[in-house]
């Protein structure tokens, strides 16, 4: 089982401690989340400086929201970073729900899960070195990894489920694993259903703050704000794992699972929680 550590987005300029700190216990990954009209670092360019600053860990959008980007320019950036880390770059993807967001972007919220498997089909052949379309060639660099970065999707409805083994490589699942089996079993069932080889990459995310009790309530505020728009908020932030015992017990709860990876992401910023949670482990 591997363990990653999912960034706060309160402060950019604290996450180069935070992953020098990962890069050097027993952390896996770097995750980021997206968002786009709010108070937080652009992920695939955040991700980029701190692969510079790490040397093995690898670096992962959780989840970038493709459609509101520019296709071919993402397809440019996420190979840049790929090639640049020695294929440490991990797309993690959604589709996103904030009209705000969209409406920024000029993207139609409506559209938004057939413009993610358009832009699926354009990424996959850029990343191939094939022709973007007539009369337009390559856009260059090949990624480290040939076809392209792994790419996760997120999600929670069939249709989501259904496009990782349509285009991803594994699935990010952003649930408790007291729900979170049945979701891996509707993936692997799409992908045996596509005659995918193997078995998808199954990773988890729990939300976590380990510290005094001021970090804690940190911690709730800042989930608590970037959830707002969803009208759960109150229980997701009520779920956030904060002692070492709750922590374990979620980590071997998706182990039983099946799972391949668990993301513990932080909300609060003092960075010695990376510390803390290498201890738990």
């Amino acid at each position: 089982m591997h363990i990653g550590i999912g960034l706060p987005i309160g402060d950019p300029t604290a996450l180069l401690d935070w992953a020098r700190r990962a890069d050097a216990g027993p952390f896996s990954t770097l995750g980021l989340l997206d968002r786009f009209v709010y108070d937080n670092p652009e992920p695939l360019v955040a991700l980029a400086v701190l692969a510079g600053a790490t040397s093995r860990i690898r670096v992962q959008t959780e989840v970038l929201l493709a459609p509101l980007r520019d296709t071919a320019l993402l397809a440019k950036q996420a190979a840049t970073v790929d090639r640049m880390t020695g294929g440490r770059l991990v797309l993690g993807l959604g589709i996103g729900g904030r009209h705000d967001d969209h409406r920024a972007t000029g993207v139609d919220i409506r559209t938004r899960g057939r413009r993610l498997d358009e832009q699926m089909r354009v990424l996959r052949r850029l990343w191939a070195g094939e022709p973007y379309g007539e009369g337009v060639g390559p856009i260059g660099p090949l990624p480290a990894r040939p076809g392209g970065p792994e790419v996760l999707f997120g999600g929670f409805k069939p249709v989501a489920l259904e496009r990782v083994a349509r285009w991803g490589d594994g699935f990010l699942a952003a649930a408790p694993p007291s729900w979170a089996g049945g979701l891996f079993d509707a993936v692997r069932h799409f992908w045996h259903e596509y005659g995918r080889e193997g078995e998808p990459r199954i990773v988890a995310q729990i939300n976590v703050a380990l510290g005094p009790e001021a970090l804690i309530d940190e911690a709730r505020a800042a989930m608590h704000d970037n959830y707002a728009f969803t009208g759960t908020a109150d229980r997701m932030a009520a779920g956030m794992l904060t002692t070492p015992v709750e922590i374990r017990d979620a980590i071997t709860g998706f182990a039983d699972l099946g799972a391949d990876e668990v993301m513990l992401y932080c909300y609060g910023l003092d960075p010695a929680q990376v510390d803390r949670l290498a201890d738990v482990l």
